[in-house]
């Protein structure tokens, strides 16, 4: 289980971060206790620290690194990091992303609360359940009502600027889309784009735990604008000085939304069906009470 020693309390939410967590991470505007990395039958997680705040604690990941970006999003063990969160006894998990805004209707550096995915990933392990039936769960609604209501009510009272709602394509990576892909997901109904929610969330449902996305659009999906490459910047350069520092201001704002959302949580804990996933399962006596065995052969 996970418990902040100083409160004596459950430790019951974790974060994944995206792009520029490592920067958080290297620079201390993140700190916490480094846990190390957890090994899990899924191979090792990445490393997690235990952030203790004055009104609510939560474990904290980078799936790309610590250090810096060293792992593009087709690489990331999503299995390991969901599986050390649960194993910490995690039953929140707020991710956040940076994606590639393909709806106008978004703009640069806002937050968008996503509440629903569309999954374009080929080789990725995407379920715990490997050869058995225990996967076959709904997918409506895909991100936990409750959590994405406790974070929208976060950005509010912060003064963000955000959206609450919108369709996040996922795809395989490391490469950027093209822009016949990205005028197909488009055609789809897909907002923003990005390479790494999936299989993230599913893997989440299927341990019964909460799980809601804070995208931050920092870029624009190719072919949706059309501007001159910068040799040697991320995404070639496509964004203005202005934006970029748009961009860097919304996503250092990151941990104190975080500290926010632990906050509201060690208030009131939120109402959902997220860890009655799997209860019909328990009621036909498939599985038992203890979900490490669910993942047994």
């Amino acid at each position: 289980m996970g418990f902040d020693e100083d409160t004596s309390a459950v430790v019951e939410l974790g974060v994944i971060g995206g792009t520029g967590a490592y920067d958080l991470l290297r620079k201390k505007i993140i700190q916490g206790e480094n846990l190390g990395t957890i090994e899990t039958p899924f191979g090792a997680s990445q490393p997690i620290f235990l952030v203790r705040g004055e009104f609510g604690s939560f474990f904290f990941l980078s799936r790309h690194g610590v250090e810096r970006r060293t792992i593009a999003a087709p690489f990331v063990n999503y299995r390991a990091n969901i599986y050390a969160l649960k194993h910490l006894g995690v039953r929140r998990v707020v991710s956040w992303s940076a994606p590639s805004r393909i709806n106008e209707h978004f703009v640069i550096a806002q937050y968008v609360v996503v509440d629903d995915v569309i999954d374009e990933t080929r080789n990725r392990p995407r379920t715990f359940f490997d050869g058995k039936a225990f996967g076959l769960i709904r997918q409506n609604p895909v991100f936990c009502p409750a959590l994405r209501e406790v974070i929208g009510r976060v950005l509010d009272e912060l003064n963000c600027d955000f959206a609450m709602g919108g369709t996040y394509v996922c795809t395989e990576g490391p490469r950027l889309e093209t822009p016949a892909e990205v005028r197909k997901f488009s055609s789809f109904g897909a907002d923003l784009v990005g390479r790494t929610i999936c299989p993230e969330v599913f893997l989440a449902r299927e341990l019964e735990m909460c799980y809601a996305a804070i995208c931050c659009v920092a870029n624009y999906a190719e072919g949706t604008i059309h501007r001159d490459e910068s040799a040697g910047e991320l995404f070639d350069g496509f964004l203005t000085a202005d934006e970029r520092e748009k961009v860097d201001e919304s996503l250092a704002r990151f941990p104190g939304i975080i500290e926010a959302i632990a906050r509201n949580l060690s208030e009131s804990v939120p109402e959902c069906e997220c860890h009655r996933t799997m209860q019909s399962r328990r009621e036909n006596g498939e599985i038992g009470e203890n979900w490490r065995d669910w993942l047994k052969a």
